[in-house]
């Protein structure tokens, strides 16, 4: 039986983790996860780290398709991520029903977490776009190698904005809602065929598994809307 190795952004790691159990018992193949940052699993693929599999937003994909490193066509698009908020439990949940809301939380909040993914540049182009960067000044903290809600469960942030699915697992905290429709912004979460995959046949088969109906229910209920099918 083949072992297989993903590389991945942590945004679908519940979802994954649950249905590579799944594919491992039907199959008896091992599926091995390595997680990092997005940046990191762009910089680890781009510097010639040979995996079965990459999982990451969809743009990252094709980019790394382009670069050559991935199998082209190989894309397969797994779910949409919305960005959410959370405080801590028990904690007062601010109003985020418009983007204008949400910008008076920000200025309310003593302090602000969020990640270095989609989430966390979309987050930085808003505050830019509000001219409010320099109010902000001091209070935003960007999280590196745990999610944007650890610090919001630790009372170290009012508020933590991240993917919901990165958010979800996080004990301690509460989700006020996902960022409302006029400044919410989805991204899609992909796998790619590696182009040097030491088992091209196994690995074509869990990324058709992942995109498959079958894996659709698990992805919602990890916090994603799924694209499977």
């Amino acid at each position: 039986m083949a072992t297989l190795t993903v590389l991945q952004s942590i945004a679908f790691r519940e979802a994954f983790l649950e249905l590579t159990r799944q594919f491992d018992r039907a199959t008896g193949h091992h599926t091995v996860p390595l997680f990092d940052g997005g940046i990191r699993v762009m910089e680890r693929v781009k510097a010639g780290e040979t995996v079965d599999l990459v999982i990451m937003a969809a743009d990252k994909i094709d980019e790394l398709i382009t670069a050559g490193r991935l199998v082209a066509g190989s894309r397969t698009d797994l779910g949409i991520s919305p960005i959410g908020v959370a405080v801590r439990d028990g904690a007062a949940k601010p109003d985020i029903g418009s983007g204008e809301a949400v910008k008076r939380a920000l200025l309310a909040a003593r302090t602000i977490a969020y990640s270095t993914g989609p989430s966390g540049v979309h987050l930085e182009s808003l505050i830019e776009g509000w001219g409010i960067a320099d109010a902000l000044a001091g209070r935003l903290v960007q999280v590196r190698g745990e999610p944007a809600g650890a610090p919001v469960a630790r009372g170290e942030a009012d508020l933590g904005f991240q993917q919901v699915a990165e958010l979800l697992p996080v004990a301690g905290i509460e989700i006020v809602g996902t960022l409302p429709p006029d400044i919410q912004k989805m991204t899609t979460f992909s796998v790619g065929l590696h182009r040097a995959a030491p088992d091209a046949a196994t690995a074509t088969a869990l990324m058709r598994f992942l995109g498959s109906p079958a894996a659709a229910p698990v992805i919602r209920v990890k916090g994603m809307e799924p694209l499977c099918g």
